[in-house]
């Protein structure tokens, strides 16, 4: 890769509000990176707890993602669904 001499890396390229703005941006988006690890952990806790029960995770999963959907936008795919599944036979 060769040097570009047209590109200072040095941290004086970016002003002081510039480079405390830019801290504050880093950070924030750190500190969602944790919480967001911790809800992910919170709900691998969750789906191995409702798998210790008998439910079938990745049944739950799909139930989950059904009801994010619009219930019309649903409906027709529904009906997508069966009308290619009966022209195959399937149903």
């Amino acid at each position: 890769m060769a040097d570009d001499a047209s590109f200072d890396a040095s941290p004086d390229v970016l002003n002081s509000a510039a480079q405390g703005r830019l801290r504050s941006i880093i950070e924030r988006i750190e500190r969602l990176e944790e919480d967001k690890a911790a809800i992910m952990a919170d709900q691998k806790e969750v789906f191995a707890e409702a798998k210790g029960e008998g439910y079938d995770v990745k049944i739950l999963r799909k139930v989950i993602r059904i009801r994010k959907q619009d219930k019309a936008k649903r409906q027709e795919e529904d009906a997508i669904l069966d009308l290619y599944l009966s022209a195959l036979g399937e149903i």
